[in-house]
């Protein structure tokens, strides 16, 4: 297997459309059955007048990209820290971005920053991260 070349800079994305198949889904795995996700009456009422999607759930599509596209198979997710700036409906469609901001050489490992963004379609950003892997380095090499 040829080793994956990363430079600070690269970029990847995703798009998805949040549904409520998801939302539910996304519920029965974490045990997260908040009404204000799943109960059409319950949220009605709140401030956002219909249910929302979990926040974990769309911030997960960052993770995603790290796992499949950038950097890819051969990562370990180590740290996290996520803002939550806007709901967001089963419906909207997200778009997750993702930057590698920075490198740092380890014995055996790449500790990778970087920089995510889950914007809407309307092109709001309704959540920001930073995050951290661990790069094998039997996957990659860093130039």
């Amino acid at each position: 297997m040829e080793k994956r070349v990363l430079h600070v800079g690269d970029k990847a994305n995703y798009v998805k459309t949040i549904t409520k198949a998801d939302v539910y889904n996304f519920a029965a795995v974490t045990g997260d059955f908040c009404p204000i996700h799943l109960d059409e009456d319950f949220a009605r009422n709140t401030r956002f007048g219909k249910t929302i999607s979990h926040g974990l759930l769309v911030s997960n599509l960052l993770s995603t990209i790290m796992g499949m596209k950038l950097p890819g198979p051969g990562t370990v997710f180590i740290e996290e820290h996520v803002k939550f700036l806007l709901p967001t409906y089963p419906g909207d469609t997200i778009k997750a971005e993702l930057e590698l901001t920075e490198i740092s050489e380890k014995k055996n490992s790449y500790i990778a920053g970087f920089k995510g963004y889950c914007k809407n379609q309307k092109g709001e950003v309704v959540v920001e991260a930073e995050e951290k892997q661990m790069l094998s380095k039997d996957y990659f090499v860093v130039e």
